[in-house]
């Protein structure tokens, strides 16, 4: 592909090393911007340089927030014995748009998977453990993705904390195999968190 301008270019291509959007993708978006006001181009550039900059993790959750508590953690209404173990933020998001969980999280911020050089120690499972050790948790619900990586880091977890005392579940097969938790429709994801089923049994099941 060839530019007029080097400015364009180096615009395309930071553009194009964004996921899912290729070279033509990113050339239709930069021309767009170019098209609009500077102040709104200002204004993206802003929130974009904000974003990176102050952006933060909760010190409970490791969900992004914006404080050092997010706003899940610090409301009191939230039941603090039950524990929701996610891989992202955007997993928070689909959940809590079910409106049927009113529990914490606890955000791994990834998964399992030794094709992408990912081990646990990537992962925030010790700071997982040691909150089951603290004895203030009743239940952990397992709602990674329903793929091999979800289930290994899942089961990961399991050995790490199974000796200790506490509860755990997985939400149910609601959700196809394969299938990420951010694609699936609220009443079925609701239903997989309202319906879940002990841990051990969908050991059982596989």
């Amino acid at each position: 592909m060839e530019f007029s301008s080097k400015l364009l270019e180096n615009a395309v291509y930071e553009m194009s090393q964004l996921p899912g959007i290729g070279k033509r993708t990113a050339l239709r978006l930069v021309l767009h911007l170019l098209k609009q006001p500077a102040s709104q181009t200002d204004r993206l550039a802003r929130s974009l340089e904000s974003l990176r900059n102050q952006i933060k993790f909760c010190s409970n959750c490791h969900n992004i927030s914006d404080v050092a508590l997010c706003e899940i953690c610090a409301n009191p209404k939230r039941d603090t014995s039950l524990v929701c173990v996610v891989e992202d933020i955007r997993d928070v998001m689909a959940i809590e748009n079910t409106s049927q969980y009113n529990g914490l999280y606890h955000v791994l911020g990834g998964k399992i998977s030794p094709m992408e050089g990912i081990g646990p120690q990537d992962l925030s499972i010790n700071s997982l453990v040691e909150k089951v050790k603290s004895g203030t948790i009743k239940e952990l619900i397992f709602a990674m993705s329903s793929t091999m990586e979800g289930d290994t880091t899942n089961f990961y977890i399991f050995k790490q904390i199974q000796d200790l005392e506490v509860n755990t579940s997985t939400i149910a097969r609601g959700i196809s195999v394969g299938d990420e938790l951010e694609y699936a429709d609220e009443i079925t994801l609701g239903r997989s968190i309202i319906n879940r089923i002990p841990f051990e049994n969908s050991l059982k099941a596989q």
